[in-house]
């Protein structure tokens, strides 16, 4: 079809392949809500927009679609080429059957003879009066919400711009399937560490199948070199690293620098079996979006290796259970528990629930929470060993996430993980202050 449009071979490349087949498994049922992140021009659009949302009208004329994007313009220029694809000479020789209503001369919102159709929007605006797939099961692929591109890239700094398109999706687009098998596809350059991917898989990790795929592959060597050559790729690198990073190697990070980027951290992948000390801390939480945590170190010489960590929303009437249980299976000597914010209620709670052996230490946090986490971050770089082989969407997995992208400057929305891991090392360090003499 490309060809037949633009007179020219579509030039295939790895990726696209990749793209290919995981569409076929979302058409088969063998794959759900998936994210895509990929570089801009690089046929996203052409792929699991216009031709994906064709192809699948061949394979059932009743299957619907909504597709999202930044702007209306482009959804609605996207739509009218999935029209065009249908109504063309080679597209009806091969699928006669597929016809569109002669009264569906929107662009926006259009149907086929069927029931199938698309209804194509904004991401940032009203999705109403147009469901996507099927009600129920059934036994063809019935349709998706595509999201391509949400934002535009010279919004991706606004805060608000880039919480209305994630609040949208949590009102709004993600309700607008006709049943739990209707598959929900986002497909976008990366923006920001908060943008609409970061946003799905920091809330609901387990619900995306993500596949990102940077134009520099880990052997060193050109996702397409038909569209950039790897001394290309080095050369828009020069020009602007953070744009490189972000949209075209898909690893968003703040302007403003990371406190704790991963790479600065220390990991181990083996079984703690002998420590010097075992010591914990926590960080309460019993409502609102802050997570309560309990981080668990042990200590073996001047290492703090952080074994187990609780990092959850439940609130004290779950978490205090699961605090016990964490402190109980490691009897550490002494866990402090903060007591800024119901701390000391917290510990007459936990008090009864566990072993004998640990020590129960109220401590109120004195002094900006910020400056303290900068005051300790170099420390927590050299001495600190974080797990490597944590599973995705664990507790642990959400700790790292947190304490990964709080920033230099402090202005993050959450900072429990590196609140926990000040707490902690403060403690070790006082607790075992020769260590470090």
């Amino acid at each position: 079809m490309f060809q037949k449009k633009t007179g020219k071979p579509f030039i295939i490349g790895e990726h696209h392949e990749l793209l290919f087949n995981q569409a076929k498994d979302i058409a088969a049922g063998k794959q759900g809500n998936t994210i895509f992140n990929i570089a801009p021009r690089y046929s996203k659009t052409e792929i699991m927009v216009k031709n994906f949302i064709a192809w699948s009208l061949a394979v059932n004329p009743k299957a619907k679609f909504i597709h999202l994007s930044y702007s209306d313009q482009l959804a609605l220029d996207n739509s009218e080429e999935v029209k065009d694809i249908i109504q063309s000479d080679e597209y009806q020789e091969l699928f006669p059957y597929v016809q569109i209503k002669k009264d569906s001369k929107a662009k926006n919102k259009w149907y086929t003879t069927e029931g199938g159709g698309v209804l194509a929007r904004s991401a940032a605006g009203q999705v109403t009066g147009f469901g996507a797939g099927a009600v129920g099961e059934s036994d063809v692929f019935s349709g998706a919400i595509i999201i391509d591109d949400p934002l535009k890239p010279d919004a991706a700094d606004s805060d608000t711009l880039r919480e209305k398109v994630n609040n949208r999706f949590d009102s709004t687009i993600k309700n607008r399937v006709n049943s739990r098998h209707t598959p929900i596809i986002v497909i976008m350059q990366r923006l920001h560490d908060e943008d609409l991917s970061g946003y799905l898989m920091n809330q609901n990790p387990d619900l995306w199948n993500v596949t990102s795929m940077p134009v520099i592959k880990p052997n060193g060597t050109a996702l397409w070199s038909f569209k950039h050559t790897i001394e290309e790729l080095e050369e828009l690198r020069k020009e602007n690293e953070f744009v490189f990073d972000t949209q075209y190697m898909q690893n968003p990070t703040p302007k403003e620098g990371l406190m704790f980027a991963k790479q600065d951290l220390n990991y181990f992948d083996h079984e703690i079996k002998e420590e010097d000390a075992t010591l914990g801390f926590v960080d309460v939480a019993d409502q609102g979006e802050d997570n309560h945590c309990l981080v668990i170190g042990k200590l073996l010489e001047n290492k703090i290796y952080i074994d187990e960590v609780l990092f959850t929303k439940l609130g004290t009437e779950s978490n205090v259970q699961m605090t016990s249980d964490l402190i109980n299976k490691h009897t550490p000597e002494f866990v402090r528990i903060e007591n800024n914010f119901g701390g000391s209620m917290y510990k007459s709670l936990l008090q009864p629930l566990t072993n004998e052996i640990t020590m129960l230490l109220p401590i109120r946090a004195k002094g900006n929470k910020h400056t303290r986490i900068q005051t300790m971050s170099g420390f927590i770089k050299q001495h600190c060993v974080f797990r490597k082989d944590y599973e995705r969407g664990s507790d642990y997995d959400l700790f790292m996430t947190n304490l990964t992208r709080y920033t230099k400057n402090g202005k993050v929305k959450h900072d429990d993980a590196p609140d926990a891991m000040e707490g902690l090392c403060k403690m070790v360090r006082s607790f075992h202050s020769h260590l470090w003499k």
